[in-house]
């Protein structure tokens, strides 16, 4: 249940701040981004809600996580995690500015404690107004979930007819967890990845139970060697599934690791591996594929959206929590 506040600044019920404001924000997400979902509720949680300069309200509602270890999201992500999923309705900046400031007022004490911890909020990436906010309180949009319908690439570089793609067979996991680890090695310099000591035995388990439930994972090679690796997936945004929030409803194919070997980059291996495996995850009727990438990273923020994908959501984050502002 999601939790009561002291109070509210209109004096009424949370649970009717938050019913009014979402249904604003039905209207503010179709305005921002016309390839945004319906708003949804938020998660169960600890409830905030704050005036905005136009006599109005804003409301939010606070999470905190924590991963255990050898789990794989710690290879993304902080291990103690507290999160805001704002409510804004018609609120500008002033209220996600007001939200901001009573989320760090209520970090709790065990995120604040912890070294390995983070601040995040998802927000629509078109929506500048609440970006300028969460800037000005130290967030920085570390990686996005960008999206693109069924079609074909863009033009890319000329094919090198010496590079082929294909399925990856159970016997090329070790080849795939060390492209999986160069990809961590690289992305924790440029983005949120953290290369933690379990990381290979965790990518080891991880790919093992993708190929055991036979999603497609493809490699390309050249001159019999293996130099790139796409680890994709497909499934359903679904009411009641995390991605219902995220994405429209339907079938979406997913890029969930892309890996090119160093001293490979930039000469086509990305490009054969995408233009050869996008088309299977998107079969007729499916809405398109999406994945994320991070924009502080010079090549995926440039061959991704080269490929036809567009930021939906960016995933604003602070690391420790105690840095927001």
């Amino acid at each position: 249940m999601i939790g009561r506040p002291r109070a509210t600044p209109s004096g009424r019920a949370p649970e009717v701040v938050l019913a009014d404001l979402l249904r604003a924000q039905h209207a503010r997400f179709a305005e921002v981004d016309p390839g945004l979902p319906p708003a949804v509720p938020p998660p169960p949680g600890e409830v905030i809600v704050v005036p905005d300069d136009g006599a109005g309200e804003a409301a939010g509602v606070l999470t905190h996580h924590s991963w255990p270890a050898g789990s794989a999201p710690l290879l993304w992500s902080a291990a103690e995690v507290t999160e805001l999923h704002p409510v804004l309705g018609a609120a500008g900046r002033a209220g996600a500015d007001a939200l901001v400031a009573e989320w760090r007022r209520r970090i709790p004490g065990h995120v604040r404690a912890a070294s390995d911890s983070a601040a995040v909020v998802t927000w629509p990436s078109r929506d500048v107004v609440a970006a300028r906010a969460f800037l000005d309180h130290g967030l920085v949009p570390l990686a996005v979930l960008a999206v693109r319908g069924p079609g074909p690439s863009a033009p890319g570089p000329p094919p090198d007819p010496a590079i082929t793609v294909r399925r990856a067979r159970d016997d090329d996991l070790e080849v795939c967890v060390g492209l999986a680890m160069d990809e961590i090695a690289y992305s924790s310099s440029v983005g949120g990845s953290v290369l933690r000591p379990d990381a290979e035995a965790v990518k080891r388990t991880a790919l093992r139970e993708r190929f055991a439930r036979d999603e497609p994972v493809f490699l390309a090679e050249r001159d019999t060697r293996v130099v790139g690796l796409l680890e994709c997936g497909v499934t359903d945004a679904t009411p009641g599934t995390w991605l219902a929030g995220l994405l429209p409803a339907g079938r979406w194919g997913y890029v969930n690791c892309a890996s090119v070997a160093p001293g490979r980059r930039g000469r086509g291996v990305g490009h054969a591996l995408a233009t050869t495996a996008l088309p299977t995850l998107e079969p007729p009727g499916a809405r398109g594929t999406y994945l994320y990438y991070n924009p502080p990273n010079p090549l995926s923020s440039v061959f991704w959206p080269r490929h036809g994908y567009r930021p939906l959501w960016t995933l604003w984050e602070v690391r420790p929590a105690t840095a927001l502002r």
